[in-house]
């Protein structure tokens, strides 16, 4: 299952969003009112969303300023987050993509409320 955020237009360099992102402490700020859950440290952050199961994700990869790719920490939950980011003089251009490998019982359950997250994640994004 992949759910693709919207290209947002952000007033700041790709340096300054990837640094940003980098630091998972930031990522509260980010985060939909529907999160009752959430911890962040050097190396993770969990996050819970009501209806799922806590995610805790850690960095995958990442090329310095234009991509951070994250990956859920458990083996029994299969997940990415990547943010890809373009940038255009003073300004930069973000899009999220989530990848879930999830059996169709629990796609059915979880895609309206992760289509949600990755649409509130953009959104806060483009207000930085």
């Amino acid at each position: 299952m992949t759910i693709e955020g919207n290209k947002v237009t952000v007033s700041k360099t790709a340096k300054d969003i990837f640094d940003f992102l980098a630091e998972f402490k930031n990522f509260e700020q980010l985060m939909p009112d529907e999160v009752q859950k959430f911890e962040a440290d050097k190396t993770s952050f969990v996050f819970g969303i009501k209806g799922m199961p806590d995610v805790r994700l850690i960095k995958k990869s990442q090329v310095e300023h234009s991509q951070i790719i994250l990956e859920g920490a458990s083996s029994k939950l299969p997940v990415e987050l990547k943010a890809d980011i373009t940038e255009n003089g003073e300004s930069s251009e973000v899009k999220l993509t989530f990848n879930g490998d999830f059996n169709p019982m629990i796609k059915m359950m979880v895609q309206k409320p992760l289509k949600k997250f990755i649409e509130t994640l953009t959104i806060n994004i483009e207000k930085l």
